[in-house]
Formats: C-alpha cells, sequence, structure tokens
C-alpha cells in the first residue's frame, strides 16, 4: 500500500538511501493562475506499491526536503511528458528533477509513436488498462480521497517497468544519449522564467496581419505574459486571444481609437487600458528581429522541400517526422542563419546532410517583421 507523507520527518526518513532510479510525477492545479500549484508529489522508490510515496505537497517543510532528491546528481528520476510538472516542481522546490529521464520522449525514440499518452504507453508495454477517472480532481483538497490516492498512485506505478524497456529499446537503438539530450533541453527550457520570445507564432491567426500588425501583436503578447506573470493569472484573463488580434488589426492611433475597439468587447480589460496602450505603442527593442507568422511566398517551396527530406530521413530512422523536426522548427531555420536550439544536438547531426543543400539554393535574405 502506498504511504501519505505529510511532515518533513517522514520524507527524511523515506529518502534516507534513495535508490538511483525513481519514479516521479506531480498533481497541481492551473485553472486560476499562472503559476501551477503544486499540491502532490508521487514518488515510486521501486515498483512495488509498498515502494510509492504520496507527498503532500501542501505540508509545511516538505519542499526543501523534496528539493534535495530533485537535485541529486545520483538519482535518475523517470517522469512522463513532464514539462508542466517541472514548472510547478521549480516554483515550489526551486529546483528541476535532474537527472530526467522522460518517458514519451523515449518512446517516440524508440519508434513507438509521438506523443503517446501515459495510459496508451502502459498498455502498449505491460499489457495493463489504467483509470483515468480522477484526472480532472481538486488536488489541493484536504483530506484528498481514496479514489484520488489510488489514481495518484497509479501515475507513477509503472514508471520503473516502462524506464527499463524503453532503456533498453534505446541502447539497442545507439540512442540513450539522444534521449539524455532531449531531458536535458526540457530541463534548460523549464528552468528559464523569461516566457516565449516570439509569442506571436502560436496564433494562427497572426498569419493573416501585415508586417506592422504582427509586430504589435508581439508587443501586446509580451505585455500580456509579463502581466500574467506578476499578477499570476491566466493569460487569457489577461487578454483573450482574439482580441489581442483584433487590436493589432485595428492599429490605434491613440488612446481614443483603442477605447472605441475595447467597448465594443466585452472581455476587455476595462482596468488596464492605460498600461494596454502603452504596451501597443511602444515599440520593442527587438522586435526588428522577429520572425514572421508564415513562411514569405518564395519561400515555400523551400519549406516543402524541407518538409520532404525530414519525411524521407525519418522513415529511414522509423522515428515520427514530428520528433525529428516539426514544421515550425524548418520555417526558423529557413529564417537563419543558425540552426534553432531545438535542432541542435543529435537532429542537426542527423539532418543537416539533407537540408544544408537544401538551405543554400537560392537563399533569400532572413525575414524579418
Amino acid at each position: 500500500m502506498p504511504h501519505w507523507i505529510d511532515t518533513p520527518a517522514a520524507l527524511r526518513a523515506a529518502l534516507a538511501a534513495p535508490p538511483p532510479v525513481i519514479g516521479l510525477d506531480t498533481e497541481f492545479i492551473r485553472e486560476r493562475t499562472y503559476w501551477p500549484q503544486l499540491a502532490l508529489v508521487q514518488i515510486a522508490l521501486a515498483d512495488a506499491d509498498d515502494a510509492i510515496l504520496l507527498v503532500d505537497a501542501l505540508a509545511p517543510g516538505i519542499a526543501p526536503v523534496l528539493a534535495g532528491l530533485l537535485a541529486d546528481p545520483g538519482v535518475l528520476k523517470v517522469m512522463h511528458s513532464p514539462s508542466e510538472d517541472l514548472i510547478a516542481l521549480g516554483r515550489a522546490c526551486g529546483t528541476s528533477p535532474a537527472p530526467l529521464f522522460d518517458t514519451q520522449q523515449a518512446a517516440a525514440l524508440a519508434g513507438l509513436g509521438a506523443g503517446l499518452g501515459y495510459q496508451k504507453l502502459v498498455q502498449a508495454l505491460t499489457g495493463i488498462t489504467l483509470d483515468k477517472g480522477e484526472t480532472r480532481s481538486d488536488w489541493l483538497r484536504r483530506p484528498l480521497s481514496a479514489a484520488q490516492l489510488d489514481y495518484a498512485a497509479a501515475d507513477v506505478r509503472h514508471l520503473h517497468a516502462l524506464h527499463a524497456q524503453l532503456a533498453q529499446r534505446l541502447q539497442a537503438l545507439g540512442r540513450s544519449e539522444w534521449e539524455a539530450e532531449d531531458s536535458a533541453r526540457l530541463l534548460a527550457q523549464a528552468g528559464g522564467d523569461g516566457g516565449e520570445r516570439w509569442p506571436h507564432l502560436a496564433l494562427r491567426s497572426a498569419q493573416f496581419l501585415d508586417q506592422a500588425g504582427q509586430r504589435r501583436l508581439l508587443r501586446l503578447l509580451r505585455w500580456r505574459d509579463a502581466q500574467a506573470r506578476a499578477k499570476d493569472r491566466p493569460r487569457g484573463w489577461i487578454l483573450d486571444n482574439e482580441l489581442a488580434v483584433a487590436l493589432a488589426r485595428a492599429a490605434p492611433r491613440d488612446r481614443a481609437a483603442l477605447d472605441r475597439v475595447l467597448d465594443a468587447s466585452p472581455k476587455a480589460p476595462r482596468g488596464l487600458r492605460d498600461a494596454l496602450w502603452d504596451a501597443i505603442a511602444t515599440p520593442l527593442a527587438d522586435e526588428a528581429d522577429a520572425p514572421l507568422a508564415r513562411a514569405e511566398e518564395r519561400d515555400r517551396e523551400r519549406l516543402r522541400a524541407l518538409q520532404a527530406a525530414v519525411r524521407a530521413r525519418a522513415e529511414q530512422l522509423g522515428l515520427p517526422e514530428t520528433v525529428l523536426a516539426p514544421r515550425r522548427l524548418l520555417e526558423a531555420l529557413l529564417d537563419g542563419p543558425a540552426w534553432p536550439p531545438a535542432l541542435s544536438g543529435w537532429r542537426r547531426a542527423q539532418l543537416e546532410p539533407e537540408l544544408a543543400p537544401l538551405l543554400a539554393v537560392g537563399k533569400p535574405a532572413p525575414a524579418s517583421l
């Protein structure tokens, strides 16, 4: 039976001699805040139920003890698709779980498919079917129900078995270093708190704005992110995507024009009008370096050629195309001249011989806003 841990002393005792590999997961709430609120940390010291710790992250004094385990370089932390868990742990404990083994990415590199959920991966490798009935549960309430505790334990119960099989497959394929590199990059990304540099690229509607409109949208989204972080509120509560695009398209020339757009929207942040006007009217120091939200017309054939080359190489490697190089990274590569950090390391080694000749043919000047 899993152990409920709600005091620092009990956690220190349980972790007095941690094994070289642990399974790790978290439960958090992020519905009304920008930052995830860490509620529970599940630790599987081994693959037996009585080796599972359910750690109450709300209990005083727990975070520093957890931080010691997370930062221990002699303990490999096995997690599944942990990007948001890393943010929650970093926010609560001040450190990230390193070294890390991501079972979702490992499965992709082993040729099992991209983006496999924990349920599907457990089913594929162990034949066990998991119940996900508590996915949208309130993890901040106390006491947690028996169903919540069972669900939480299940999320780490099979991580040791997944790690053993996936590590063996990666070693046989000569890809263990690929997974280690990807996990290290994921940790580095989670450790940065500066926000996305070019958030306009994530909005499909941005591609329908002209260059000046994309520049205004970038200013608004950067401002929104800073406000959301400072106020610890979801981005959409500060400024919703639709209104941000509408303001960028409208190009208000003065405060009165801005007010007219805001008055027409029920979702307008009326208490932030002054700050919103300053944001949209004030150029960013680096906005001239920002890539366009779509490749220019002249680049479309080159983008298709890059995609075809990536597809062919992915098939040779038995990898999903999106794991090797998704479209957005190929578009960034066209903007050049440097390779995007996410295409460095093993990906560049696999792709550069195929892509370099395509990039060299008729390369235009880099596009900017």
